[in-house]
């Protein structure tokens, strides 16, 4: 019998939730904003977070942690050399969640997601 974890449920299971968390992460480093539902933007940013921190260490071991999440690696230089440097007097809140209405087909609230 399978268990339910805490938290929202994003996927169909644990392992596609990780996978759209993932790719969420990934879009919003590379275009800065985007847009989607609430509830998957309050995860999302977890994970911005949690990666943002690591890469503002720099060392290697942030590094190949930070590759574990994010599979792109222009996209990981990229994080470690323009978005953790703008960040590094910050000690959190590296996102920013701006409500802007519902979906037309089933009345999701949709957000959009930015850094700050």
């Amino acid at each position: 019998m399978r268990h339910l974890k805490k938290g929202r449920k994003i996927g169909s299971d644990a392992e596609h939730g990780k996978a759209i968390l993932r790719g969420l992460a990934a879009q919003v480093f590379e275009h800065g904003r985007i847009k989607t539902t609430e509830a998957r933007a309050k995860e999302v940013r977890l994970l911005i977070d949690e990666v943002v921190t690591l890469a503002k260490k720099g060392d290697v071991h942030s590094r190949r942690r930070v590759l574990s999440m994010i599979e792109d690696r222009k996209l990981v230089h990229k994080i470690f050399s323009e978005i953790a440097p703008r960040f590094k007097d910050r000690g959190g809140g590296f996102t920013r969640i701006l409500k802007i209405g519902h979906r037309q087909g089933d009345a999701a609230p949709t957000v959009f997601i930015e850094l700050v």
